[in-house]
């Protein structure tokens, strides 16, 4: 069921739609798993929670709407790994990450086709990439990955959680949380208990989660073109459909969608008090001179994309860690809690595989990794 029109997101609004709404049902008073965050990660941890234990009760509870945070607003660039690369028992992220959207039956327009990286070299052979941004960018190594449709992929995995007896709610942000046995999560119009609770709201709601000084949140910036020709996609070597990213600064990545249109992203805003990035409007000063400056960069690239017209702009939030490791800890106040998120860019088919690791936690068939853990305060 398509959204209806909605007021003017201060964070823009990126080109795919999410065409799933979930039902309206009532707030339950306890469950035996409650999700905090409707994104990747919460409704993959959704679903397979209750494909793997149907007996259980879920509820996924969205502050506003499913893919609002940085599942929605993400570019669609699938990435191998995470941004601090392999760690110990992480597992083939992207064959998971395949499998997971078998399993669900989720379609989300899945290419594992590779990614280029593109770098500031003197000369590289045979690199279709030849763009001049602060030197030459040239295709300097291709590395696993691909691309996807992020409307699709909540959207996805929405309906897979739904289909399977998982309460989804929108419009439900947790303002606070009591701890007893198990946790008592206040919303606006009432509360629920649950035994247990994943915490899968990445760079927002850092108080809420445990992770307020521990995490850095930033917004980070996209713009979309309309589509391109075919020859100008041969001329600035893009006919391959494959995503990209720059190994040195000023950085650059982006990705050729299935209508030619291509999405390039460049640069990250702070929120006045670092932490809280949803006071960030990107029509305000900063942000709106960030994108001039990235649209104008992407025309001097090429001649090709001289007169290239922007049709969107978008910020999503991305989460940070000092050592770029993901967070995937026991909640610091809650042994029967976990916290998940600080992906750094590497969310899209990290978020649904350690959604579905937090899954099989939460049912005691699997330890958590040492590499995620955060000490209590």
């Amino acid at each position: 069921m398509p959204r209806s029109a909605t007021p003017r997101d201060p964070w823009g609004t990126p080109p795919w739609p999410i065409d799933f709404q979930p039902p309206k049902q009532p707030l339950p008073p306890s469950v035996d798993f409650a999700i905090i965050g409707g994104g990747f990660t919460g409704l993959a941890a959704a679903a397979w929670l209750r494909s793997l234990a149907p007996e259980k009760s879920v509820a996924v509870l969205e502050a506003t709407r499913i893919g609002a945070g940085a599942s929605g607003r993400t570019g669609g660039m699938v990435l191998a790994e995470s941004a601090a690369g392999d760690l110990p028992g992480l597992g083939d992220v992207l064959h998971s990450f395949a499998e997971i959207l078998k399993q669900l039956g989720v379609n989300c327009d899945l290419t594992l086709s590779g990614a280029w990286e593109i770098g500031r070299r003197d000369k590289v052979e045979n690199s279709p990439i030849e763009w001049k941004d602060s030197g030459t960018l040239r295709v300097v190594n291709e590395v696993p990955g691909g691309t996807l449709d992020p409307g699709r992929l909540v959207a996805g995995l929405a309906r897979a959680a739904h289909q399977r007896g998982a309460v989804v709610i929108e419009n439900a942000p947790v303002e606070r949380v009591e701890w007893s046995r198990g946790a008592e999560l206040h919303v606006p119009n009432g509360f629920l208990r649950a035994e247990k609770v994943l915490f899968a709201t990445n760079g927002l709601s850092l108080g809420l989660s445990g992770l307020e000084g521990r995490a850095e949140p930033r917004l980070t910036l996209a713009a979309a073109t309309e589509p391109l020709r075919e020859d100008q996609l041969q001329a600035i070597g893009l006919s391959h459909g494959k995503p990209f990213y720059t190994v040195d600064f000023p950085y650059l990545w982006g990705r050729t969608r299935s209508d030619n249109s291509i999405v390039w992203g460049a640069g990250l805003v702070a929120a006045p008090d670092s932490q809280h990035v949803e006071q960030i409007d990107i029509s305000s000063n900063e942000p709106a001179r960030m994108f001039a400056s990235l649209e104008q960069r992407v025309r001097n690239l090429h001649p090709a994309l001289a007169d290239v017209h922007f049709t969107h702009r978008w910020g999503g939030p991305i989460l940070f860690r000092e050592n770029w490791k993901p967070v995937f800890s026991q909640h610091p106040a809650s042994a029967n809690s976990i916290v998940l998120g600080a992906y750094a860019g590497h969310g899209v088919a990290l978020s649904a595989h350690l959604g579905v690791w937090a899954a099989e936690a939460l049912l005691g068939r699997r330890e958590l990794p040492d590499w995620g853990h955060i000490e209590p305060s």
